[in-house]
């Protein structure tokens, strides 16, 4: 008897673990069923949610990327404008420098026919000066040379004249005789 034992009692026990198995089955599967419609409507639920928050994110990273789009464009038209009033100014001052260097070259201009005409001015000056100090010197030379002449007229008459006959005294009268 003892090894009916062996298998009559695992024989008892799986039939009665059969009978468990099989009645915890069902309602494992029921369980199961019940779980994976509840997951399935907590599933639908967290799509529904997330579909939800993906809308708002969406609508909202329209309106961020708007509002983004809106500063992009707002700070390009700043910088243009920025620009645009720095050109104008450069511009200006270009035209400004530009009136400048023209007036300077005008007076350039005229400073360098001024000073052509001094230069010409102080040439004749010069010139005159010059001829004016030569004529000196001639009338100078001239004057010296009939001074000169003068003299050696003069000594030439008082030459003749010593040599003269006519200008000779006569001898002295004899004393008279008494």
């Amino acid at each position: 008897m003892k090894k009916w034992i062996y298998l009559i009692f695992p024989g008892i026990l799986l039939a009665g673990f059969l009978l468990i198995y099989v009645t915890h089955k069902k309602e494992a599967e029921e369980r199961e069923k019940a779980k994976a419609v509840q997951m399935a409507q907590e599933a639908e639920a967290a799509q529904k949610k997330k579909d939800e928050n993906e809308k708002k994110a969406a609508a909202d990273a329209r309106e961020r990327q708007l509002a983004h789009e809106k500063e992009i464009a707002d700070k390009e038209a700043a910088r243009v404008a920025k620009q645009a009033a720095a050109d104008k100014e450069v511009i200006d001052d270009t035209n400004k420098a530009l009136a400048r260097v023209d007036a300077a070259a005008k007076l350039i201009a005229d400073l360098e026919v001024q000073l052509d005409t001094l230069h010409k001015a102080k040439d004749k000056a010069t010139r005159d000066t010059f001829d004016t100090a030569k004529n000196v010197e001639l009338t100078r030379i001239a004057k010296r040379n009939a001074e000169l002449e003068i003299q050696r007229y003069t000594q030439m008459i008082t030459n003749k004249t010593q040599d003269s006959f006519l200008i000779r005294l006569p001898p002295p009268p004899p004393p008279p005789k008494t």
